[in-house]
């Protein structure tokens, strides 16, 4: 009996008496209302600072140009250039890669030039191909390297 007398005791909710409840929100709006008429103004935002660094596709050519001062590596205007095609590129870089050019594929071309006159050849040869001319052409060639 004294279990079921703890279940039946049931309070009564805040909606039964909305007039309980009036006076506390009324105190809490007038609050807010002070609160809101002490804040003091806040200053404007500064205006944001212009990037000097170009970033992305097209960055180099942005220095180049004059539009940025630097990309995000670094390169400034003295250490851009256009290369034959008219894309700009480091200076550094570009020395770097004709002169492996100068000791790798160049030699190999110029071999194979030289083989072709030597051997008379003209048009179309597959260089180590299955024709007789193709094996010649890439002997030739290995030898003048």
């Amino acid at each position: 009996a004294e279990s079921q007398a703890t279940f039946c005791s049931i309070q009564p909710s805040a909606s039964t008496h909305p007039a309980e409840m009036a006076l506390p929100m009324k105190k809490a709006t007038v609050m807010k209302a002070a609160m809101k008429k002490a804040g003091a103004m806040k200053k404007a935002m500064k205006a944001k600072k212009v990037s000097v660094v170009a970033r992305g596709r097209g960055a180099k050519a942005r220095v180049f140009s004059g539009i940025k001062e630097k990309t995000s590596s670094g390169l400034k205007k003295d250490s851009l250039m256009k290369n034959k095609f008219g894309k700009v590129v480091s200076k550094k870089r570009s020395a770097v890669a004709k002169k492996n050019f100068a000791k790798s594929l160049k030699t190999w071309s110029d071999a194979v030039k030289a083989a072709r006159k030597a051997l008379g050849l003209t048009g179309f040869v597959a260089i180590g191909g299955k024709s007789a001319a193709g094996k010649a052409l890439y002997a030739k060639a290995k030898s003048l390297l």
